[in-house]
């Protein structure tokens, strides 16, 4: 299983969230550790994919204006992936992802 952590931005803003948004943020972060676990590709409907203009930090959609951004971080252990999430909300985060 994948690590994680997060950053406080992202913390602050997933707070705000509605329980619903929260729901569908948490289903799809789901199928995300899924993929990952499995080491196959992540499904498409994830739309995962690299931020313009910020090498290394990634977006996710979690619903239909929902995006959520992320990083590698350092493995904390041997072989396995470390996530950072970043910021969560609606479009306007991929301006500050």
């Amino acid at each position: 299983m994948p690590t994680h952590e997060e950053y406080a931005q992202f913390l602050r803003e997933f707070a705000v969230l509605t329980p619903s948004q929260r729901a569908r943020f948490l289903d799809a972060l789901q199928k995300m550790v899924n993929d990952l676990r499995k080491g196959q590709p992540f499904r498409p409907g994830l739309r995962i994919k690299g931020v313009q203009g910020h090498p290394d930090i990634f977006e996710m959609t979690w619903a239909p204006g929902g995006r959520a951004t992320f990083h590698y971080g350092a493995p904390v252990q041997p072989g396995v992936t470390h996530i950072v999430r970043r910021r969560i909300g609606d479009h306007a985060i991929l301006n500050n992802p």
